[in-house]
């Protein structure tokens, strides 16, 4: 078949317009389950339910246990049964109890939802991550990764705000208060994208209908020849991705990216109601969502733009390191600033660095896993980097309480994150992708 120019672009056109909003849109819904319990501590639940602040990270974090226990077999079943039925299973069970969140009676039933929703959601993340690979060749999957996460940054901006309305004006309806309301509202979006997901994703180019033959044609024959040439480079098993010491490695760098985007996902917002006592301000509920978007809505457009750039010049491990670098080093001082405008500076900065360096990450495992191997290896880079999720909240809140002040877990923060940096340039050259782009990419630095 004669391909020209016009049937690569109109063929990512179209599946970039099918796929991306619709997969942005379900984890907008995901991140916001399982982070809005951030906006529910400082307006009402730690106080109901009579939590710590060790207990309220502890409930924060207990989520990503269950994410340990169950992501590899579930990103496996993913590769099995295909993502159409499997991503739909994964959103109607995690809408279930994020749902029931609105009825938590005490910490101890807290905690087992925040379990059981962990378990729910297990595989959705590098589900989505591994589908994508079956859709995008590896020369621009790093920008298509990125605006599929673009929607943790809006789904926190947005996020934020929407929490906050909910949570201000629902206060009362069904006679519920307003922290619960808003995991009621905000559960419900699953169970109805379930049954939207099991009719309209697609599990292989080669059954997509609503492209055309010579478009399907040219897709998977790019696709399959680009996993032919990865192969052909290094054979990897599913047993090799779950015990290579590359995998373990790269799933500790994602694991300090990981420490700071939950820190400050679940603590920001305790943070910013912070500053009334640190500096003497007032901020209303809703504008504490707003102040809390800011970040978010700054890392988004700098994510996407950062991950184009990486694609462009094929440099992959820099632009992780030097994004994470930068977090780290502004996170610590945000509270030692004299004004919440500076500290509010300093805060974004380290959002900007945990969200530019996430996209070009996943751009290395999925670089030259393919299969199960890819399956099975990308779930457990996510599954370990993921119990940074666990640590993250518990330890933050848990210095907290010991020492009187933020300060303390925000300098772990600037401490994993400047790992992560050091990490992903110690492992470059073992991760390094075996294209040709590549291969002229490390020819000319060599």
């Amino acid at each position: 078949m004669v391909v020209t120019q016009d049937v690569p672009r109109a063929t990512l056109r179209k599946v970039t317009l099918r796929l991306v909003p619709f997969l942005g849109l379900l984890y907008f819904v995901n991140y916001l389950d399982r982070v809005n319990i951030g906006f529910a501590g400082p307006s009402g639940m730690k106080a109901d339910l009579g939590l710590t602040e060790t207990a309220f990270g502890f409930a924060s974090g207990i989520f990503f246990l269950g994410y340990l226990v169950l992501e590899v077999p579930s990103n496996l079943a993913l590769h099995k049964f295909g993502a159409r039925r499997w991503i739909a299973r994964i959103l109607a069970s995690w809408g279930v109890i994020a749902t029931g969140m609105a009825f938590v009676p005490n910490e101890t039933v807290l905690y087992i939802l925040r379990f059981a929703l962990g378990v729910a959601e297990a595989g959705f993340f590098p589900g989505i991550l591994l589908y994508l690979t079956y859709w995008f060749p590896q020369k621009q999957r790093a920008k298509f990764v990125a605006l599929f996460m673009v929607a943790v940054p809006i789904s926190t901006a947005l996020g934020s705000t929407m929490s906050s309305l909910i949570i201000q004006y629902g206060h009362g309806v069904f006679g519920l208060s307003g922290w619960r309301f808003m995991f009621l509202v905000e559960g419900v979006p699953a169970l109805l994208l379930a049954v939207v997901t099991w009719f309209f994703l697609t599990d292989s180019p080669a059954q997509a209908k609503w492209l055309t033959s010579d478009e399907r044609r040219w897709l998977s024959t790019e696709l399959a020849a680009e996993q032919a040439a990865v192969e052909q480079a290094e054979q990897w098993t599913l047993r090799k991705a779950l015990t290579d010491t590359r995998i373990i490695g790269l799933a500790l760098v994602y694991g300090g990216i990981v420490y700071g985007l939950y820190a400050l996902g679940f603590f920001l917002p305790t943070i910013i109601n912070g500053f009334q006592q640190q500096y003497g301000t007032h901020y209303s509920v809703v504008q504490r969502g707003l102040i809390n978007a800011v970040p978010y809505v700054i890392g988004a457009v700098v994510m996407v733009w950062w991950s184009r750039h990486g694609d462009r010049t094929g440099e992959r491990p820099w632009h992780v390191a030097l994004p994470a670098l930068l977090g780290g080093l502004a996170i610590p001082v945000a509270l030692y600033l004299g004004n919440p405008i500076a500290a509010m500076t300093a805060v974004t900065v380290c959002a900007v660095g945990v969200l530019a360096a996430l996209p070009t990450f996943w751009a290395l495992p999925s670089a030259f896993l393919t299969g199960a191997a890819a399956a099975g290896g990308i779930a457990l880079i996510n599954s370990i980097g993921n119990i940074s999720g666990f640590a993250a909240p518990y330890i933050t809140g848990g210095l907290k309480d010991w020492t009187g002040t933020q300060r303390a877990g925000l300098w772990v923060v600037g401490f994993a994150m400047i790992g992560s940096a050091i990490g992903a340039l110690v492992l470059w050259r073992r991760t390094a992708v075996a294209t040709p782009e590549d291969s002229v990419s490390l020819n000319k630095r060599e």
